[in-house]
């Protein structure tokens, strides 16, 4: 797919390699063993697939200096709880020009095998309130919400599948160069902060281990969007 203004496309430099961020097993399938992963016979999650189609994914695991020195994308999704020092790290990052697609869930519905209280287990509500305070964001939970998935319209025929989604609010506070617009009923708030921009998106139910094209028409939608 060619890169374009809008929604629809692929991200526009291929082959640029694009920052990975995430609890989730994307780029390593979720395994409850190191040998079982070493193995390798779990076929590559339909999100990393559909990304290196175009550009190689490159999974960090923490934020810093030297894993966003020199790089402008990075995708954010369903990540830890950031450290003070990491928190810094990105908005510097995003500040000075960096680019951010975030998926933060406050009710991640996807299935896991791991126990609770496992580290290697995805981030069940997503605890990102100091960065998103600092770019002028509150994530909220609407408790009243019927669980169970459905799409919403990101424009020219593309839909995102949903679940237990969050929403957006305004607050004030943060920092004097951010500036963020919420859509979609708050599911959706872009962000300029300083010279960097911010896409983020109150659901991770996009990511659930289902290979439809729908999932990937939506993701590709939201990388040309973000990047």
């Amino acid at each position: 797919m060619v890169a374009g203004a809008g929604w629809y496309g692929r991200a526009q430099i291929p082959g640029a390699p694009l920052t990975l961020f995430t609890s989730l097993p994307i780029y390593w399938p979720e395994a409850s063993d190191l040998a079982t992963t070493l193995k390798g016979e779990e076929p590559p999650h339909w999100a990393r697939r559909a990304i290196e189609a175009d550009r190689p994914l490159r999974p960090v695991d923490t934020l810093d200096a030297a894993t966003l020195g020199g790089r402008r994308d990075l995708l954010m999704i369903q990540p830890r709880p950031l450290s003070p020092a990491e928190n810094v790290a990105l908005d510097a990052w995003v500040a000075g020009g960096g680019q951010l697609l975030l998926f933060a869930d406050p009710a991640l519905t996807a299935h896991s095998a791991l126990a609770l209280g496992d580290r290697r287990r995805p981030q069940d509500i997503v605890l990102l309130s100091p960065i998103l305070a600092r770019w002028g964001l509150r994530l909220e939970f609407a408790t009243e919400q019927a669980e169970g998935e459905h799409a919403v319209a990101l424009g020219e025929g593309v839909a995102m599948p949903v679940n237990l989604p969050g929403r957006f609010a305004a607050t004030t506070g943060g920092r004097p160069d951010a500036s963020c617009r919420i859509a979609m009923d708050a599911l959706l708030a872009e962000c300029r902060v300083g010279r960097g921009r911010v896409l983020a998106i109150a659901d991770a139910a996009l990511f659930e281990p289902v290979d439809e094209p729908a999932r990937t028409r939506a993701l590709d939608a939201l990388l040309a969007r973000a990047f």
